[in-house]
C-alpha cells in the first residue's frame, strides 16, 4: 500500500467532496483507494491507483469539474499545468484574459482544435488530454502568453494538428 498527501486550494475541497460525499466516493470506488480530507488530502491504496487519484485531485484543485478530472482514469489522458506564479497580479490577469478570450472564445477554440479540456484558475492554466493534444494546446497557449495574436496561435496549431 502507498500513501500520498497533497494540498489543494481550500475553496476546491467542497468540489472534491461533492454533495453528500458523492464525488469522493465515486473516485474511491473507481480506483479502489481511500481518501481522507483534512488540512490536506491523503490518498491510500495501490501505488498506481494512488498516482491516478493524485492527478484527479490536482485537476479538481486546478479548477476542473469532477467529470473532467475523471477523464484521468483513462491511462491515455494526463494533466499538465502551466504556472504563471512569477508574474505580477496585473500581468497574470492580462495573460489569463488572453488564454480565456472574450466570453471564453479563445479557450473554447483551443479546446475544439486540440481536443483538450482547459481550466484557467488562480495563477495556472491546467490542460487535460492525450500527450499529443497537450503538446499542441501548450504550444498555442505559450504563443498567446508570449504576445502572439490569436489568429497566429490558432494557425500554428492547425498547421501541425
Amino acid at each position: 500500500m502507498a500513501t500520498e498527501r497533497i494540498a489543494i486550494p481550500e475553496e476546491r475541497l467542497g468540489v472534491l467532496i461533492g454533495k453528500d460525499g458523492c464525488v469522493k466516493k465515486e473516485i474511491e470506488k473507481a480506483t479502489n483507494t481511500r481518501i481522507d480530507i483534512g488540512d490536506d488530502v491523503e490518498i491510500e491504496g495501490k501505488p498506481l491507483d494512488v498516482m491516478i487519484v493524485v492527478s484527479i485531485v490536482k485537476a479538481i484543485g486546478r479548477g476542473f469539474s469532477p467529470s473532467e478530472a475523471m477523464l484521468l482514469l483513462d491511462e491515455k489522458y494526463e494533466l499538465y499545468v502551466i504556472s504563471l506564479g512569477k508574474e505580477t497580479r496585473n500581468t497574470i490577469k492580462r495573460l489569463m484574459g488572453r488564454v480565456i478570450g472574450r466570453k471564453g472564445a479563445a479557450k473554447k477554440k483551443i479546446e475544439e482544435i486540440t481536443g483538450v479540456r482547459i481550466s484557467v484558475y488562480g495563477k495556472t492554466v491546467g490542460i487535460i488530454g492525450r500527450a499529443d493534444q497537450i503538446e499542441n494546446a501548450t504550444r498555442c497557449i505559450q504563443l498567446l502568453l508570449s504576445g502572439k495574436t490569436h489568429e497566429y496561435a490558432y494557425h500554428a496549431i492547425h498547421a501541425i494538428g
